[in-house]
């Protein structure tokens, strides 16, 4: 491609949070003009993840990706945000590769480019590039390690002079303190706690006397609304946060998220016991647990208890196990340790692409609505950078 002005790629916003859209505009281009336009990233592993859609520039010499249609690649149709959340490991990468962030204090940078013609274009030479910076946290988000009564997590404060109320943040089986959830809930206005539940026992009751413990911890910190304290829990987390709400008469959470419902009959006989709203999430086509039926037992709990009101159930068609924050890539398959044996398998999570993506985005949105409803009697606190 040769003219006398070169294409020009702009993205707008270049810096915002990793739960807000941008958009990606190349101009001075030949009218009809095929061109790709690609996403790279490194995580922190060291792995390079990549998206790439198809566009054919209008008669003015544009493309705009939130408003035109990409043709193929790794996402069709319009997409605004097909570059991030169709990201997948590039050719000759490791096997069941997960993209999460660690170091939620970090910028996730990635750089967007626009090749000529819609074939591999790897090897090629970009005709413009621009990068987008994207945040977990916002400006005066705190991020403070805490260790108290044996518990140690990571607890996000909101900007502000506070108090705000809070939620605990409660992850699943693959071990570890995964942040992201947490600082972000932070940037809209929660204080955040979060903790390794796989430190714990494998049997139900001594864990949720930890958990317990956790929850005691963050609501009476002096940056807490101690009567307005809800619970959000994926996967094995959803199974404690059953329990913690179903099971303790001290701790009263104003409301609870179960994402990716787990089974347990010692937890599904007592699920009327709970008191409080709560939002249930789950994949139609998630293959790691029968989450549907799992809801499905809760509700029908809830019913004879004379409580079906307070549940609010969202089924995603063809989502997976793994409902993360928005524009977050979709893993059918992934690399899981098994806790106990540390032995590495490959986990099935289910879950189509675009479904699952678009199950991320409506499903995030509709937790921060059931947090604002239930936990904030104002209009939402928006942190933006």
């Amino acid at each position: 491609m040769s003219q006398a002005v070169p294409p020009l790629l702009s993205d707008h916003p270049s810096r915002a949070l990793v739960d807000e859209k941008f958009s990606v505009l190349v101009e001075n281009l030949p009218p009809g003009c095929p061109v790709t336009i690609r996403s790279l990233y490194q995580s922190e592993d060291k792995d390079f993840w990549e998206a790439y859609g198809h566009y054919v520039s209008n008669h003015k010499g544009t493309v705009s990706v939130s408003e035109d249609i990409s043709l193929g690649g790794t996402y069709t149709g319009k997409e605004a945000m097909g570059l991030l959340w169709s990201m997948r490991p590039i050719p000759g990468s490791r096997k069941g590769l997960r993209l999460r962030k660690k170091d939620t204090c970090a910028l996730m940078l990635v750089t967007i480019s626009v090749y000529s013609g819609h074939e591999d274009v790897r090897d090629q030479a970009p005709l413009a590039s621009a990068l987008v910076e994207r945040w977990y946290m916002a400006p005066g988000v705190q991020r403070i390690k805490i260790t108290d009564k044996g518990v140690r997590g990571t607890l996000f404060l909101p900007p502000g002079p506070g108090p705000f109320p809070a939620m605990l943040d409660l992850w699943g089986g693959g071990g570890g303190l995964q942040e992201y959830r947490a600082a972000l809930l932070a940037c809209r206005g929660f204080t955040s706690w979060l903790w390794n539940l796989m430190v714990l026992s494998d049997r139900i009751t001594p864990a949720v006397c930890f958990v317990q413990t956790a929850f005691e911890i963050i609501r009476s910190h002096p940056q807490v609304i101690p009567d307005r304290v809800g619970i959000i829990g994926l996967s094995y987390g959803t199974l404690m946060t059953l329990s913690l709400a179903a099971e303790c008469p001290t701790i009263k959470p104003s409301c609870i998220v179960c994402i990716g419902n787990v089974h347990s009959k010692l937890v599904e006989d007592k699920v009327g016991n709970i008191d409080c709203p709560m939002l249930l999430i789950n994949g139609t086509d998630d293959q790691n647990w029968p989450t549907v039926e799992v809801a499905s037992d809760i509700i029908k709990t809830m019913r004879e208890a004379g409580k079906e009101s307070l549940v609010t159930r969202l089924d995603y068609p063809d989502a997976g196990h793994l409902i993360e924050p928005p524009f977050s890539p979709h893993f059918r398959v992934a690399n899981f340790m098994l806790h106990g044996t540390k032995k590495k398998v490959m986990m099935l999570w289910g879950g189509k692409t675009k479904p699952h993506a678009d199950a991320q985005e409506d499903s995030w949105k509709k937790i921060l609505s059931f947090l604002q409803l239930h936990l904030y009697d104002a209009p939402s606190l928006k942190a933006k950078l």
